[in-house]
């Protein structure tokens, strides 16, 4: 009978634990998860939009938002240590690219940009 308790008593305590669990209900059905690769490409899609927009005479602010666009997409990357580190190496210069496009120096932006379009483009080599 003793050990009866103690069976049943562990069980109550290991279902009511995995009843109210955080992780048990950490699932969000409405996030969106992408490969890494996936979200470096989406990342290097967003970066040539910027580009894009600076060729055809956009102005620093609308340049400015799609480059924020950019490194927001960048936060979707999760692959390893060495991908993070990198990953934020290329962040910095998609920064360096936003305050260029709201000082309106859309040459150093730009140039930037195709500076963070390669190091993303490299973090694949890492994957």
């Amino acid at each position: 009978m003793k050990i009866l308790k103690k069976v049943l008593l562990s069980l109550l305590i290991a279902t009511s634990m995995g009843a109210v669990s955080s992780s048990a209900f950490a699932e969000d059905p409405g996030r969106i998860v992408y490969a890494p690769a996936d979200a470096i490409d989406m990342t290097v899609g967003k970066i040539k939009a910027a580009i894009d927009a600076i060729n055809s005479g956009a102005e620093g602010a609308a340049v400015a938002d799609l480059i924020k666009e950019a490194s927001d997409t960048s936060k979707e990357i999760n692959a390893n240590d060495k991908v993070d580190v990198a990953r934020s190496r290329a962040n910095g210069k998609l920064k360096s690219a936003r305050s260029h496009a709201k000082k309106n120096s859309l040459q150093e932006a730009e140039q930037e940009l195709q500076d963070a379009s390669k190091a993303f483009n490299d973090l694949k080599g890492l994957l």
